[in-house]
């Protein structure tokens, strides 16, 4: 079979994932907690579910969700979008970039990602025909170099993916990045899909900033946030994409053929509970910089290196002084011998640095982050 995605194998998060359970090992590798939604949330969702919602909603989301959006996209990012022609709820972020991408994207147009990139954007971007131009990442901190950006931007560029907070690497964004980016597309037919599902997990007091607050982006970007990842009910895979008119209106042509719509008494629930009980996206920022800094501590006596994380759950380390093992090998190494499972970064990389850098994923409860980093003190 000639097949149309030739490179793609298994993603490196279900593989680890897989491993660790296989092994026995505490996973740190999939970012999902292992701790449950919100009570009151998981009240809504029952409610909602036996009173009655559960036929098609809206192909775009139901109108109070997208509603409550708006008025999140206000509060947080100081501009509020249309709910009917300005925000889609998707079937996860996976899909929001992918209908972004197959929106924009024709057969011959280059898209820029910057690596350690995500391991769901360069497919979506090969099955709409187009070429991704993979840029590096400016080691030890992870930042964009913007004289490399700017020397890579071509009359073939239709898209520049971006990613704050990062994962893999728990980088953040700053609003001198944004205007940066702004000035490089200035008069070019060039797009930004922003990728922002760790909004809310920002830390030592900085502030997330979106595409969605930037007057100079907002009108050619398309900006995605999770539910999953804000009320650590990933499996649901629920989330959403706020664009301007012209760029929604040519996504939701995608979005209604890949899934249509999402799961109604979910999406009625969610809206629910940002009505009810708004502070938790608020204090979400504080609850899991205390799980960074009570990682952080407990392994501040291991052999491993490491700067906090500035935003994501997820946390990069340096095991040079440990092994000379390359990143994949020491990763399997640690799941099945040590019983801690890890993503290794190079499989998220076009032409991997050598760095000898994996992430753990510390949304986990305070026992499960103490008995890793027992282990992981040993090494």
């Amino acid at each position: 079979m000639n097949s149309k995605l030739p490179q793609v194998g298994t993603t490196i998060f279900t593989v680890m994932s897989r491993m660790a359970a296989e092994h026995g090992a505490i996973n740190l590798s999939q970012g999902y907690p292992d701790f449950d939604c919100p009570p009151r949330l998981r009240e809504l969702v029952a409610e909602r579910l036996n009173g009655g919602c559960n036929q098609y909603p809206p192909m775009a989301g139901i109108l109070p969700l997208r509603e409550r959006i708006a008025e999140k996209v206000a509060s947080y990012y100081g501009y509020e979008p249309n709910p009917e022609t300005e925000i889609t709820v998707t079937s996860g972020a996976t899909e929001a970039i992918f209908d972004a991408v197959q929106a924009v994207v024709h057969p011959g147009d280059e898209v820029i990602v910057f690596d350690p990139a995500f391991d769901c954007y360069e497919p979506a971007v090969q099955l709409a025909g187009g070429r991704a131009v993979h840029l590096p990442l400016s080691l030890p901190d992870y930042r964009i170099d913007w004289d490399r950006l700017a020397r890579a931007i071509s009359d073939k560029t239709r898209l520049i993916i971006i990613n704050s907070p990062h994962n893999p690497c728990g980088s953040v964004l700053e609003a001198t990045d944004l205007d940066r980016l702004a000035e490089l597309i200035e008069g070019r037919g060039i797009f930004v899909l922003s990728d922002e599902v760790y909004e809310h997990m920002v830390y030592d007091g900085r502030g997330h900033v979106s595409v969605a607050g930037h007057e100079a982006l907002r009108g050619r970007s398309f900006s995605v946030f999770s539910f999953g990842k804000t009320y650590h009910a990933t499996g649901w895979k629920l989330a959403c994409c706020v664009a301007p008119p012209a760029l929604t209106e040519e996504l939701r042509k995608v979005h209604q053929f890949v899934t249509f719509t999402s799961s109604s008494f979910v999406q009625y629930a969610i809206a629910d509970y940002m009505a009810e009980c708004p502070e938790h996206a608020l204090e979400l920022p504080g609850f899991y910089q205390r799980k960074r800094d009570l990682f952080c501590e407990l392994l501040a006596p291991s052999r491993f290196r490491f700067t906090p994380s500035a935003g994501t759950y997820f946390q990069l380390v340096d095991y040079a002084e440990i092994s000379a093992l390359g990143d994949q090998a020491f990763a399997n190494w640690l799941t099945k011998e040590v019983g801690v499972a890890a993503i290794p970064l190079s499989p998220v990389y076009r032409e991997p640095p050598g760095a000898r850098h994996i992430r753990f994923c510390f949304c986990k409860e305070d026992k499960t982050l103490e008995r890793a980093a027992e282990i992981l003190c040993r090494l």
